[in-house]
């Protein structure tokens, strides 16, 4: 299974930015979906997760509350909608897929390419 994320870019601090991953087939019910990001210099870090089946949410502290995370599964696609970005939100940010939930990156099994956010004061 490929993973193709998209929506990055540069965005001012408070302003908000969409992100999407589709994978190339199927997700099943089973599956769990999450974003992980990049920030310059450091590890990957876990940011939110969905159970594809159920939609039960999963979010990092650091992003309650600003990020949301969403799936269609009409649309198999993922969207990561976030909203009062901050500078520390800056990173490369990662879709991917496992088959239980887990906020370790070691668990996942499919990964998309990184999409870049900027966040600028």
């Amino acid at each position: 299974v490929q993973l193709q994320a998209s929506g990055g870019g540069l965005v001012q601090a408070g302003n908000s930015l969409t992100l999407s991953c589709a994978p190339s087939a199927r997700t099943y019910s089973s599956n769990v979906m999450a974003w992980f990001r990049q920030p310059p210099h450091r590890e990957r870090e876990f940011v939110a997760a969905i159970r594809w089946g159920t939609g039960r949410t999963y979010y990092a502290d650091s992003v309650t509350g600003r990020f949301t995370i969403s799936r269609s599964s009409a649309e198999n696609t993922m969207t990561l909608q976030m909203n009062s970005l901050k500078r520390e939100d800056t990173a490369d940010y990662f879709c991917a897929m496992a088959t239980s939930y887990s906020t370790h990156p070691s668990e996942y099994r499919w990964w998309g390419k990184g999409t870049q956010v900027t966040v600028s004061s």
